[in-house]
């Protein structure tokens, strides 16, 4: 095993050192003869308590855009019960996908701080690093929805590269080439890799090929956060992740799209013949590889993160509604007399699959969950949390609803 003692405090890291020399040199004499066949454990179980400390010992004070979104909250709630030692900042604009709600159950925490604002307020941002001294940031802000973005693409450029690129410029000149320590983590997504056939997986190599506003503004962001490596030596860190599924999705995407229609006996809108594939994988194994890239990933590399699930939509809805039969007790076949054909989206990808190799092989992460057992326990939380789907499908999201899938 590697021990990270650089990682360390300098406070620490000369204590620690000089401690676990005494223990790795064979002086083994401080220990009395009857006990000295312990030592090799006692070597053992010390270590990996250094090891531990050089992790969390380091008080990082993060900024996490876009955290009362769906993975940005599960990102927040994680890294607040994680790491208590942490101060970490959520600055969120709250638009339509953006719910405090989200939030309820570590909104008091002592090392959680909440802020309403825009990434593109250049005079927010750098008011917000100079009361924070922010030593991390994981970017998460961004539109995200392919239709939205083909009703309204500037929107898209607006926030996902004015955006990224506002936040880029204020961490450089607050950072001012003092990058020790410090980390700009951009959380981005697969689709800027554009469509697959039936075979082969996107790498961290494949190149870039957006078809959608959505993606071709990803990727501009994904190009702006590598300039600023190249060109500043900011210390970036990225992921692009496949299609997240789980507790807390604002339901205009599939999975709790469904899981709503289904329950309340509305249509099911299956774009084309539903023939399109994507990967799937569970936010809370998404957050869990952030956290392991963001702490021990390597600086100016790209990670990929895959769910191992690849399914087309409409055996994916098929699934949804037999699950949802059994849950809802009703008879099997029920809910998939729900499912309707709308016309295919503009510029549809046709499939999406992720190979994660990398990931597994530097840092040893996996996917904890298979598609069923996921699916599974998603919707029995949005069963569980009426209140909070009935307060997101009120309002706007109803007329954006209509005019999405009843005009089709």
């Amino acid at each position: 095993m590697d021990y990270i003692y650089d990682d360390l405090p300098k406070q620490y890291s000369k204590a620690v050192k000089s401690s676990s020399k005494v223990l790795n040199s064979g002086r083994n004499s401080l220990f009395p003869a009857r006990i000295r066949f312990l030592y090799p454990f006692i070597r053992h179980y010390t270590n990996l308590l250094f090891n531990f400390a050089a992790v969390n010992f380091i008080m990082h004070t993060i900024l996490i855009t876009g955290g009362a979104g769906f993975i940005g909250s599960n990102l927040v709630r994680l890294f607040v019960a994680r790491y208590p030692h942490y101060t970490l900042v959520n600055l969120d604009k709250l638009t339509y996908a953006g719910n405090l709600e989200n939030l309820k159950d570590i909104e008091n925490a002592p090392n959680y701080h909440f802020v309403k604002g825009d990434i593109t307020d250049m005079e927010l941002l750098r008011n917000l690093f100079a009361r924070y001294q922010f030593t991390g940031i994981l970017h998460c802000a961004a539109e995200s929805h392919v239709d939205r973005s083909i009703t309204d693409p500037l929107a898209f450029v607006t926030t996902n590269v004015l955006g990224t690129a506002t936040l880029l410029q204020v961490a450089k000149e607050n950072w001012q080439g003092k990058f020790e320590d410090k980390i700009f983590y951009h959380i981005s997504t697969d689709e800027v890799y554009g469509s697959l056939g039936e075979t082969g997986l996107f790498t961290e190599k494949t190149g870039y090929d957006p078809r959608s506003p959505y993606s071709a503004s990803k990727a501009s962001s994904d190009h702006l956060v590598r300039a600023f490596y190249h060109t500043y030596q900011l210390p970036v860190k990225l992921s692009n992740c496949s299609n997240n599924y789980g507790p807390y999705h604002f339901p205009e995407k599939l999975i709790p799209l469904c899981i709503h229609n289904i329950f309340h006996n509305k249509p099911l809108p299956v774009y084309g013949e539903g023939l399109n594939v994507r990967d799937w994988l569970y936010v809370e194994d998404h957050v869990r590889a952030i956290d392991l890239i963001f702490h021990k990933g390597r600086i100016g590399e790209t990670y990929n993160i895959g769910g191992h699930n690849e399914w087309t939509n409409i055996a994916l809805v098929k699934e949804l509604c037999r699950q949802m039969d059994e849950k809802l007790g009703r008879a099997a076949g029920t809910s998939a007399q729900l499912i309707c054909f709308v016309k295919d989206r503009a510029g549809h990808d046709l499939r999406y699959a992720i190979d994660a190799t990398k990931l597994k092989t530097e840092l040893g992460w996996e996917p904890s969950l298979q598609f069923e057992e996921g699916l599974s326990r998603t919707i029995d939380w949005y069963l569980n949390n009426k209140e909070w789907l009935a307060h997101v499908t009120s309002g706007d999201y109803q007329q954006y609803y209509n005019q999405q899938y009843h005009k089709r």
